[in-house]
């Protein structure tokens, strides 16, 4: 009898085990690796973080704050983008500068520390402080035009820069918030203060200079897309030609809209238009 003859009752031999098999059962015991858009989100904000001094606790903070409305699926969503946390920043950011100041120029009066709050909290220079943290490329945008998205970005980068004050003052507390606004406003607030003026401060002045009313605005057009419209404003005074202004904002139309009545009028007085 051949020894490969089956003995009754007995198993037959099992051939070898494949190779392929024995590579799949390696393969299974192998982590799996996540995809590599998302090794790259983490290694951006990783990276942003490292410019912001701040890492957080919760990064999704951070993602929600650089997020605009259009990056959103549905509009009733609005409290996943940015605005609610600039709201937050915009207060926390006011209420620490004014502690800097106060402390940092004790021979000020209320109306210089006024004016250099007023610098200092002003959509441009948060949005200088956004530029130089890296904060301009990072915005989360929905589906728009390259050009559209360029002007989009920078007409929000300071809100933006807010939100991140109020995303760190959430996730760190009132101290994280602090040192962060310290390190990026301190050599800013130390500069003199600035000369120029807000245009709608100096047109109210010359108006009750002249025993007129406070100026009106009044919105007159707005175009362009809900994400980045345009705004029109008119401001009226008694007795003049209402003069008209247009901007990203309403802010800016209007503060566009009292330089050109200011111009027209030949006023001069420092405007920062």
């Amino acid at each position: 009898m051949s020894d490969d003859t089956p003995v009754p009752g007995g198993s037959l031999p099992q051939p070898d085990e494949p190779a392929d098999a024995a590579a799949a059962a390696t393969e299974a015991e192998r982590p799996v690796r996540k995809p590599a858009g998302r090794r790259g989100a983490r290694a951006r904000l990783a990276a942003l973080e490292e410019s912001l001094g701040y890492a957080f606790t919760d990064a999704g903070l951070l993602t929600t704050a650089l997020t605009h409305v259009s990056a959103l699926k549905s509009a009733r969503s609005r409290s996943e983008s940015y605005q609610r946390l600039e709201f937050l920043g915009d207060h926390v950011l006011g209420l620490v500068i004014s502690d800097m100041l106060y402390r940092a120029f004790p021979k000020a009066d209320e109306g210089e520390l006024s004016r250099r709050l007023a610098d200092l909290v002003r959509r441009e220079t948060c949005a200088d402080v956004a530029k130089a943290l890296g904060l301009l490329e990072a915005i989360k945008l929905g589906t728009v035009g390259v050009g559209a998205g360029a002007r989009l970005r920078k007409s929000v980068l300071g809100d933006i820069c807010e939100a991140v004050i109020g995303a760190i003052f959430l996730d760190g507390g009132y101290e994280a918030a602090a040192a962060f606004i310290a390190r990026n406003w301190g050599q800013r607030m130390r500069k003199p203060v600035r000369a120029l003026r807000d245009p709608k401060t100096i047109l109210q002045e010359w108006a009750q200079g002249r025993a007129l009313p406070t100026p009106t605005y009044r919105e007159i057009a707005r175009s362009g897309p809900d994400h980045d419209p345009e705004f029109c404003v008119a401001v009226e005074l008694p007795g003049l030609v209402p003069a008209e202004g247009r901007g990203r904002s309403k802010r800016s139309a209007e503060k566009a809209a009292a330089s050109a009545l200011l111009a027209r009028e030949g006023v001069t007085g420092g405007t920062d238009g």
